[in-house]
């Protein structure tokens, strides 16, 4: 073995203790570093690009109302990552909760909140029964209860939209939204960082088999998470009904491919495990709005905005993703 390959102590010539341990922090210090660093690359180069007016008052009062919906749901989805599975039906989700929402919006506030609460947990709960108990792979399911859930969607706004109550669109407030939004991002934030929760997220991510002999009850937390993450999408539905108003047969549609874009642009890996940081979700969403925009501002064409993104996308798994022998997208 060479001196390259293993720090020696220059009067004995024994490896020094630490040497290997402190690479390994660096490593893992610049990796964890690498979103907040790609965020302030993309934030500079969109200011010199559009002659600072990206970073007009204005400009990101635009960038971040329109992040609401994005950041609540990319709570649930983060702690669906974290486990190493995917959700593919966030979007179509959002779609028929919010249709829910506008619905009830016409008897009561609080009766529409609960109910689009409760339509998104019951759609999680069925992914997470086919999952869990069938066995099915998460994308696959997810990808399933996408199709569906896209044509319920279709099917209840064949005659025209659904409409929310006209006081509905009266609490589209920026206080307000920006307050509900952080209070979910805290929340969420608290829970994994305090409780056993992101710690049991993290370890089947890392390893299921491993988790199951550590005491981990995966099964019972793999359907916990998924009903969660239903009901923190089904409350983005009332969110998103406060901003538009109405749902059409093309509410929420890309919302999922979003996701997962901002979500590995925050520096989330692919499959989960110990390395996902809830700072993922904040600075992958704002990282996902900021790029949105300056493409948008920019004069680029639909197609070429998702051409670029699509290699971002690429660029930031390929980067973020440690793929090794055991781990696999559950």
């Amino acid at each position: 073995m060479t001196t390259s390959e293993t720090a020696l102590d220059p009067k004995g010539g024994a490896p020094l203790a630490g040497a290997g341990e402190k690479k390994r922090f660096d490593a893992s210090a610049l990796r964890n570093a690498l979103p907040l660093i790609g965020f302030v690359v993309i934030v500079a180069f969109f200011a010199i690009a559009t002659g600072g007016s990206i970073l007009t008052p204005k400009n990101i009062t635009l960038i971040l109302s329109g992040g609401y919906v994005l950041m609540i749901s990319a709570c649930g989805v983060w702690l669906i990552m974290t486990m190493g599975c995917l959700d593919f039906s966030q979007g179509s989700m959002l779609g028929v909760s919010c249709a829910v929402v506008c619905a009830l919006s016409q008897y009561n506030l609080a009766l529409a909140i609960v109910g689009g609460i409760v339509t998104g947990g019951v759609i999680g709960a069925i992914n997470a029964y086919f999952h869990v108990n069938r066995q099915i792979l998460s994308f696959i399911v997810t990808m399933c209860m996408m199709f569906l859930l896209r044509g319920v969607c279709a099917f209840i706004t064949t005659s025209s939209p659904v409409y929310a109550a006209t006081y509905v669109t009266t609490l589209n407030s920026m206080p307000l939204l920006m307050g509900i939004t952080i209070v979910v991002l805290l929340v969420t934030y608290l829970v994994v960082r305090f409780t056993a929760v992101g710690h049991n997220l993290k370890a089947i991510g890392a390893n299921e088999k491993a988790a199951r002999f550590a005491g981990v009850r995966v099964n019972r937390t793999k359907v916990i998470v998924y009903i969660v993450a239903g009901c923190i999408t089904g409350f983005a539905a009332f969110i998103n009904a406060i901003k538009v108003g109405s749902v059409t047969s093309s509410a929420g549609n890309m919302l999922e491919t979003q996701l997962l874009i901002a979500m590995v642009l925050g520096g989330m890996p692919i499959n989960g495990g110990a390395k996902a940081r809830f700072s993922n979700v904040v600075i992958g969403v704002l990282s996902y709005l900021v790029l949105q925009k300056g493409l948008v501002m920019m004069g680029f064409t639909t197609e070429i905005q998702q051409l670029i993104l699509g290699v971002v996308f690429v660029a930031m798994v390929a980067l973020f993703s440690d793929r090794g022998p055991n781990q696999v997208i559950k």
